[in-house]
């Protein structure tokens, strides 16, 4: 159920952040990630989407949690969410055009100010978590016609990352409620 990853790079008060060319998000500012592979893990995959879309390979990666959402009471979806770490003092020369958009280093303080609309509209309930919360989350978005109506986080286990069995059950109440909703 969960096939997408997604990555906040952080290096002191900055997040490199993309500007999407395409959906989902198109034309906002989001974090980098993209489509697991058959076969890959949700680490592997994350390591791989970072190199791809950055070319960075120096950093530390924490496994946050999930963001997952329910569109209309039906559609039910998720992505494994990450937090990569490069020093203070990294280099990355921005801004990047690449295949998915643009790359620029933003202020934590610009992404997550009120009257900002140009971010990704979870971003500002999720973050904050991501980057200052130890413990893992499930960052829950019910989206009606485009706009988030309600939005919860629950703890859950580190280890829902690695273990399949506890991810299924987790995400099986999202699934029965989505059904409950047609």
């Amino acid at each position: 159920m969960i096939k997408y990853n997604i990555c906040f790079i952080k290096r002191g008060g900055q997040l490199l952040l993309l500007n999407r060319e395409r959906a989902s998000w198109m034309g906002c500012w989001n974090g980098i990630g993209g489509k697991l592979e058959q076969g890959e893990t949700s680490r592997q995959s994350m390591v791989r989407e970072m190199s791809e879309e950055t070319g960075i390979e120096d950093y530390t990666l924490h496994f946050k949690g999930l963001i997952t959402w329910s569109v209309d009471g039906a559609e039910v979806g998720g992505m494994y969410t990450y937090l990569a770490e490069v020093a203070d003092d990294f280099v990355f020369q921005t801004p990047v055009k690449t295949d998915e958009g643009i790359l620029d280093w933003k202020e934590i303080g610009w992404i997550l100010h009120e009257s900002n609309q140009g971010v990704a509209a979870n971003i500002p309930r999720t973050l904050d978590a991501i980057l200052n919360d130890d413990r893992v989350y499930d960052h829950h978005c019910e989206y009606e016609n485009g706009v988030i109506r309600d939005y919860e986080a629950v703890r859950i286990e580190p280890a829902i990352e690695r273990n399949a069995e506890l991810l299924e059950q987790h995400l099986s109440k999202y699934v029965r409620e989505s059904r409950l909703a047609t």
